[in-house]
């Protein structure tokens, strides 16, 4: 057994260091020429945002591997060499909800600040913005934790006399109980109404921080997760579907490239206009409309030039660029289809195994067991690979709605071509999703992660917790998260496949 938990140590350490070099590996690829060498603090803040967002991904399969290490233990405290997984878990959120509300908003105002200011003016500037934060989301949550910082369990009373060790037992449904008097109630299937009670037991605050971050990373899960798990895979293929067919002539290519180009003076013109109206304070609702009307076509734009240098590859290797970008976009085909059918398979396992009561089926638990039996970490990887899944899935969704909804900010992430704040939003978004996908994940696999710490903190205290218990109780999460997957299905076969065309000039509303 020791040997096993020596080997999950050095597992976990080698993990934490290969996904702390490849989310630098990101860092490097992603960022924007202009912040090469310099936000050198944001840059940290990312790293280090990310790599807790993948752990705490893993640490799930991690669970459920320091679960079977203890199998053949008597009892779970013979098993003294297993990672302490609460302690872990507890420890991860709460650096995940520090910086998601304190440290990256901190990171942002200091990176958008005025320039022109000195660095301690900037720092402090951030400071105040964050302390204040500080000092509400404190009194919030201590307010909070005083009032209904408490757990309520369902419990049965039951009770049964003693005797002496007989020879032979002789139960049976009218007699449950030792003694046979009747008078008193062991059965919890025959126990009537009056004997079920609610024990009530204040949580700790470690606990109770997560819980609320949890619940509001759950409505974002819901919304962006149940956009994301259609429109990811579908949109691989509705990428394929719209693909260019063949290279066009130099003229066709002179003439787009034309109108191109006086759609970017309209929009480069749109965009002075709104510097302009910025500099002079009048930053009204109007103005927002069109700063996003702006990003929206900006981003229209540049996918029109990349589709445009796909469809007339230049220099010596054309040839091999266009054979290279028909292999890309076969590649989004395949993709597509699998993750259509993994997308496939969360639905119906969702719907089988947390919306029908009592389930219908274990579904993937099954297959994961089945996989462990052929080879001792198959389903664990497997397990990993379909959180992995969700947490992709939630930031498709993101992007998605972030082009069409006039109060989600646009921070596309773009190959060498990423601004610091745009890293830090999708990082902060990446770990307030984290905490409600290993929680999603440890309730649709119960069964296969039962017994792991990230049950008794997901599974029991969060969804007995005073006041959030019935969100939990009537699935309100998962049923919005098959509605809107449903919704967004139907958008994709009526409207997805079709490529948007440019809708003349572009003008800012007046």
């Amino acid at each position: 057994m020791g040997d096993f938990n020596l080997a999950l140590v050095i597992v976990a350490i080698v993990v934490c260091v290969l996904v702390f070099l490849f989310n630098v590996y990101l860092l490097v690829n992603y960022q924007h020429p202009d912040d090469a060498n310099q936000a050198y603090f944001p840059k940290f803040v990312v790293v280090f945002g990310l790599s807790i967002a993948a752990i705490s991904i893993l640490m799930l399969p991690a669970d459920v591997a320091n679960r079977q290490a203890c199998r053949h233990a008597i009892y779970n405290g013979a098993c003294n060499l297993t990672l302490p997984m609460k302690e872990l878990w507890l420890a991860v959120y709460i650096i995940d909800a520090v910086l998601v509300f304190f440290v990256i908003p901190f990171a942002m105002f200091y990176y958008e600040g005025d320039q022109d200011k000195s660095v301690g003016k900037r720092i402090k500037s951030a400071l105040l913005w964050v302390v204040t934060t500080a000092i509400v989301c404190a009194l919030l949550l201590g307010i909070l934790y005083g009032l209904a910082g408490k757990v309520d369990f369902t419990v049965r009373h039951l009770s049964s006399v003693t005797t002496n060790f007989p020879s032979n037992w002789d139960f049976s449904s009218g007699q449950p109980c030792i003694g046979g008097s009747g008078a008193h109630a062991c059965s919890a299937y025959t126990a009537s109404a009056s004997s079920e009670k609610t024990w009530t037991m204040r949580t700790t605050f470690p606990e109770y921080v997560v819980a609320l971050a949890t619940i509001v990373g759950s409505v974002l899960f819901s919304i962006f997760g149940g956009v994301g798990i259609a429109c990811l895979p579908l949109g691989l293929i509705a990428s394929f579907i719209r693909r260019p067919k063949a290279v066009i002539t130099r003229s066709q290519y002179i003439k787009e490239a034309t109108e191109l180009g006086k759609r970017a003076k309209e929009v480069k013109k749109a965009a002075d206009a709104l510097h302009q109206e910025e500099r002079s304070g009048s930053k009204g609702r109007k103005w927002r409309k069109n700063v996003k009307a702006v990003e929206k076509e900006l981003l229209q734009l540049e996918e029109d030039v990349k589709l445009l240098e796909e469809m007339y590859p230049q220099g010596e290797k054309a040839e091999t660029s266009w054979a290279l970008t028909v292999l890309g976009y076969l590649a989004k085909l395949v993709l597509g289809i699998l993750g259509l059918i993994v997308s496939v398979a969360w639905i119906i396992h969702i719907v089988i195994y947390l919306l029908i009561d009592p389930p219908l089926s274990p579904f993937l638990n099954e297959v994961f067991i089945k996989l462990d039996d052929i080879w001792g970490l198959l389903g664990t990887v497997a397990f990993a690979f379909f959180c992995f899944y969700l947490l992709l899935a939630v930031i498709a969704g993101a992007m998605m709605l972030g082009l069409r909804l006039v109060f989600i900010t646009i921070h596309p992430m773009k190959w060498g071509a990423t601004l610091m704040n745009s890293f830090l939003f999708n990082v902060g978004l990446i770990l307030l999703c984290s905490i409600s996908v290993i929680q999603f994940c440890a309730t649709a696999f119960g069964y296969y992660a039962q017994a792991t710490a990230a049950q008794e903190i997901f599974g029991h205290t969060l969804q007995s917790l005073r006041g959030i218990k019935y969100l939990y109780k009537y699935n309100v999460f998962q049923i919005a998260f098959i509605v809107l997957a449903a919704l967004t299905f139907v958008y994709y076969v009526a409207f997805g496949w079709r490529r948007k065309k440019p809708s003349g000039r572009f003008q800012l509303s007046s």
